[in-house]
């Protein structure tokens, strides 16, 4: 069993609760309640909500990614989150998410529904196949975002369905293609994630929807600019 370490802080300056779902424990910790930022993430978000987002995210993804038992998914028995002040937004390394306190503190619109889309998007790399690192980063942030699209999270500056350079710049963009090559064969997602457990290659996408990926960016693009 996996050993998680949550390191110990005044009483004043952070608060921890735990929750599971299944067999898997969710552990959030704010090391930042102290600073602006980590008092609004407690006002705004709290541990008990953040807590039930990683489980229900987590189920969601599951759910996405057709992984109907333990023995399907990554063998992940704990997942962290620990509100902190950091750089960027958040990241994720291994099986612990790191949220950026100073990005809560400053987020001008809704900080409750952003923290909720970002944890479904950090949640996801916890859980999705990597192709044993030879898949590109594009592709990686574009399923994370993916999910965080499917789950109704996505935020009204994303980039519109069609737009962007090129289908792996991640994000927003390759979430936004990769919903289009879902809707070519429902499920496609969850089958790109499952050849991605043993390694990686472009030809994936050929394999599953009989087009190479660049035919595929070609179509969608045409499909909303043509």
């Amino acid at each position: 069993m996996t050993r998680v370490h949550i390191a110990t802080v005044a009483p004043l300056l952070a608060m921890a609760m735990a929750a599971t779902a299944g067999a898997v424990t969710f552990n959030v910790t704010n090391t930042a309640s102290g600073t602006a930022g980590g008092q609004r993430f407690d006002q705004a978000v709290g541990l008990g909500y953040a807590n039930q987002v990683l489980s229900n995210a987590s189920t969601f993804i599951w759910s996405t990614f057709d992984q109907r038992g333990p023995a399907d998914r990554k063998p992940v028995d704990a997942v962290t989150l620990v509100v902190e002040e950091t750089t960027g937004v958040a990241f994720t390394s291994d099986n612990g998410i790191h949220l950026n306190s100073l990005y809560v503190g400053n987020y001008s619109g809704d900080a409750r529904a952003e923290v909720t889309g970002v944890l479904y998007h950090e949640a996801t790399h916890v859980w999705q196949w990597d192709g044993h690192g030879q898949a590109n980063g594009g592709l990686i942030e574009g399923v994370a975002d993916f999910v965080r699209l499917k789950a109704g999270y996505a935020p009204a500056h994303w980039v519109k369905p069609g737009e962007g350079d090129k289908w792996d710049h991640g994000y927003d963009v390759t979430a936004r293609f990769l919903d289009y090559c879902d809707s070519l064969k429902p499920g496609f997602v969850a089958l790109l994630n499952a050849k991605m457990k043993d390694g990686y290659t472009d030809d994936f996408f050929a394999q599953i929807l009989g087009k190479s990926v660049q035919q595929l960016w070609q179509d969608y693009k045409a499909k909303y600019n043509g």
